[in-house]
């Protein structure tokens, strides 16, 4: 069909107005990019504010980590591979300063660019990028990384990749991904996948557990794995990256060396006793007078406490709710009840450190204990009639008088019990001819968790229900755990000032049946998810707070956990070598820190 020619002039004009705005829309590639607003330092900065970028090289750290390993890949489900190959050993696009709350610069891509709505992100490649072996990193590495990751990797990256429509390269060093979903985060969450090298992975199977060592472009290698007992770190003295700006000061430690143990009592005697160097102190109460040796005395060793302004996370006993018996929030509320926090608090660490009041407490994203308001509650009410008790009202956790008895609060406990249909029968609670009994799964060398356990046990035995408590070890622990077979476990989950994509892999219906999610509650919230949608699309810093409180309110009136104690400080004693900057960057003693930016020097 033919067009007049007035008709076909305006077509012209229209479409080149939309390409113009089209163009405008594309920022001009950037050196790095936040999830609101502009990152913090210019494209000319010299090196993170948190890192010394006159630091020596040379020295070793030696840490001590309760468990063990039979894996070297660990960004697959099967088998269980070191935190530190993780961290030290692979890199990715962009990296994060750990001084901004969601802010990434560039590390193998030297450039990021996206449009205004983040509906795809644009990556080019740093010619000088090297994996360990002296081969550059490709377009193809890259591409074959994301595919394999999202089809073949943990299930952490399944998520994230279905919401890529497509990957391609545009042009010479350039990886494009297109997204297909509406997600404002994903631009920042595709730059932070772990590159691989292609060729090491031809005719392997990228998921099978292995020790083979991966071929990485990380400022360290593994120089030795001995599964179960050791894995030491060198640093690459040929790595490609040492001069950029993001490194300056950072990655400097010769060797870092993770020594495993079967408990922690043993752990902290070896670092007593000199072979390790750097200890992360939990446990208040032994920070406070269990450090009165000789070496801290003469100043051999440096008690350090590090400041943060991150969020408490979750940390204490997880309820599987996949097991009938936590199914009804009411059992799980007169459980909670039942726990005696103040006292156990004040026999486990002296009650120094306050308990966890939410998920996202000590920090602007934490729920009000009071009736939810303004756009937090409007954010909720759509999903009223299915949301737990005090999310829209208000909700605090229970508080017991400080007494072994905590009679108030058992009192409580078992009418919340009697409600949900659980009656006393010589002295057991029974509900539809059946016991209440449950078990408590713990992995061996716990030995805190468990003189948590045997005093819970003790008052949930007056109540008369029956609690078995198991130990087994770290593999164990792990498989049974990815396949949520257990009734209540310990468990921790720390969060971000930025929570993002991460939050469906904790709290997201696919976690109910998915082996290796994070949902170990099991919790299937429609408002949660809705929440974290909203987080994920929200404009403004303003909306993504409200999003992040009223998703906390789901989560903490949900009564999935038991809270413990947190601290807004990090503990680390360490031997007075090994020093650290005067910054401390917002997250405090978090990934990027150490030891990432300290350094060795008599």
């Amino acid at each position: 069909m033919a067009f007049p020619l007035t008709i076909v002039r305006h077509a012209a004009r229209v479409g080149a107005a939309l390409l113009a705005l089209s163009a405008l829309a594309q920022a001009d590639p950037q050196h790095g990019i936040a999830m609101y607003g502009d990152p913090a330092l210019p494209p000319d900065f010299v090196s993170l504010p948190y890192a010394n970028p006159d630091a020596p090289t040379g020295g070793r750290i030696v840490f001590g980590e309760v468990g063990g390993f039979d894996a070297l890949n660990p960004h697959i489900l099967k088998g269980r591979a070191p935190w530190g190959v993780r961290a030290h050993v692979f890199e990715s696009l962009l990296t994060q300063s750990w001084d901004e709350p969601f802010t990434l610069y560039g590390l193998l891509a030297e450039s990021v660019e996206t449009d205004a709505d983040r509906q795809w992100v644009e990556f080019s490649l740093r010619p000088e990028a090297r994996f360990s072996d002296g081969s550059p990193v490709t377009v193809e590495d890259v591409i074959w990384s994301y595919e394999t990751l999202g089809t073949q990797g943990h299930p952490r990256f399944l998520g994230s990749w279905k919401k890529v429509d497509s990957i391609t390269s545009p042009g010479p060093g350039k990886v494009r991904i297109t997204f297909n979903t509406p997600d404002r985060e994903l631009p920042l969450v595709m730059g932070l996948r772990p590159i691989f090298k292609k060729a090491q992975w031809d005719g392997r199977d990228f998921a099978e557990s292995s020790m083979i060592a991966p071929i990485a472009t990380g400022p360290y290698v593994i120089a030795e794995a001995d599964p179960s007992r050791s894995l030491i770190l060198r640093r690459n003295p040929d790595y490609w990256g040492r001069d950029l700006p993001i490194n300056r000061g950072r990655n400097v430690l010769d060797e870092i060396r993770y020594d495993f143990f079967a408990d922690a009592g043993v752990m902290f005697e070896a670092f007593k006793a000199g072979a390790l160097n750097s200890f992360r102190e939990g446990d208040a109460a032994r920070w406070a007078d269990s450090y009165d040796i000789p070496a801290v005395r003469s100043g051999d060793i440096v008690k350090s406490e590090i400041p943060h302004q991150r969020p408490t996370g979750i940390t204490g006993l997880v309820f599987n709710t996949r097991a009938p018996v936590f199914a009804d929030w009411r059992v799980r509320d007169a459980l909670i009840h039942a726990f005696n926090y103040e006292f156990i608090a004040q026999t486990q660490t002296g009650g120094q450190d306050p308990r966890i009041p939410s998920y996202f407490g000590n920090s602007v994203l934490a729920m009000s204990h009071g009736p939810a308001e303004g756009r937090v509650r409007a954010l909720l009410e759509p999903f009223a009639a299915d949301l737990p008790p005090g999310a829209l009202d208000g909700y605090a956790l229970p508080v017991g008088d400080g007494t072994a008895r905590n009679r108030k609060n058992l009192r409580i406990a078992a009418a919340l019990l009697e409600d949900a249909g659980w009656t006393p029968v010589n002295g057991k609670l029974m509900k539809d001819g059946h016991p209440f009994t449950f078990e408590i799964l713990l992995r061996q060398g716990s030995a805190q968790y468990q003189a948590i356990v045997n005093i819970y046990a003790e008052a949930l035995q007056r109540l008369g229900i029956d609690v078995a408590v198991t130990t087994i070890d770290s593999a164990q622990y792990r498989e049974r755990t990815n396949v949520y077979d257990f009734d209540m476990a310990f468990y921790t989950r720390a969060l971000s000032l930025s929570p993002g994509n991460e939050q469906m892999l904790y709290w997201g219906h696919d976690g109910v049946t998915l082996p290796g999610s994070l949902n170990w509650m099991g919790m299937d919230s429609p408002a949660a998810e809705a929440m974290i949608t909203t987080m994920l699309n929200a404009t403004s810093r303003d909306d993504f707070i409200a999003a992040t409180r009223a998703l906390d309110r789901v989560l903490t009136t949900g009564r999935y956990v038991i809270p413990l104690w947190y601290s807004n400080i990090s503990r680390i004693a360490h031997v007075r070598q090994l020093h650290y900057p005067d910054t401390i960057p917002v997250y405090g003693d978090w990934v990027g820190f150490q030891p990432d930016v300290w350094w060795w020097e008599d």
